[in-house]
């Protein structure tokens, strides 16, 4: 009698590549469903962009020339789905690691046949400096990154000067990068750091209101309900000047 064939082995993240920077996320043994599983064993070549050491050429990774929208940490892809699904015109590149939400989202492209969406299970800062070729990007969304709430593990945050410094120089020219977190000090910190950065302009005097694209998901209204606040920042790159941005460090 046969013995039943495994399943295909599920991978956490591609190999590291050598950097030395501070990881926003740590690699942690998380639930996968049986339908996320599936998902990446069907789905994942299809959908899904190997890591490489050199710049993507986003018109043919997506089959058009289109607005190309980096999304970094898409969680189970909810709001992915929905505002790729509000707005075909435009690409959306979602950047993840765990298994997990890689599983849900492409559970949902699938689901509801929805071709504006490529994935890279990687580390979101070595898929900028390599991958991303500068001035590329029509925008950036980091919704509810990790807030590493304790004081120690702050170093850990995603927004930092330098990781931000990158970022914009992946920003075309009128470019917008749009955050959003449900913590109030990490809120204050996004706003000095983007502040800070001389390439970033804020579009509103200090935090901006949800833009109607931004859905609301279960956990942020149940957050709301609660009395829980959450704060966006939506900044565009400035018009091209002589770009003196370093990322050597990163």
């Amino acid at each position: 009698m046969n013995s039943p064939k495994s399943p295909p082995p599920i991978v956490t993240t591609q190999a590291p590549s050598g950097s030395t920077h501070i990881r926003s996320f740590v690699h942690r043994r998380a639930h996968i469903t049986p339908s996320q599983e599936h998902a990446i064993a069907q789905w994942l070549p299809l959908w899904s962009v190997s890591y490489q050491s050199t710049p993507l050429d986003l018109t043919a990774t997506f089959g058009r020339s289109a607005p190309t929208i980096l999304e970094i940490g898409f969680g189970m892809g909810e709001t992915t789905q929905q505002i790729a699904q509000a707005r075909p015109e435009d690409n959306f590149l979602g950047v993840e690691v765990f298994n997990a939400g890689v599983g849900a989202l492409l559970r949902r492209i699938h689901d509801h046949e929805i071709p504006n969406i490529r994935i890279i299970q990687h580390d979101a800062v070595e898929v900028l400096r390599d991958m991303i070729a500068p001035a590329s990007l029509a925008g950036a969304h980091i919704y509810f990154p990790d807030p590493w709430p304790k004081k120690r593990h702050h170093k850990r945050r995603l927004i930092q000067p330098d990781f931000v410094r990158l970022l914009v120089s992946r920003l075309a020219p009128g470019g917008y990068l749009h955050c959003a977190t449900d913590w109030e000090h990490y809120a204050g910190q996004m706003l000095e750091v983007l502040s800070a950065e001389p390439m970033l302009a804020n579009q509103y005097p200090a935090y901006a209101p949800r833009p109607d694209y931004r859905p609301l998901t279960k956990f942020e209204n149940r957050g709301l309900r609660l009395g829980h606040g959450v704060w966006d920042l939506i900044f565009t790159r400035r018009p091209a000047t002589t770009d003196t941005h370093s990322t050597e460090a990163l």
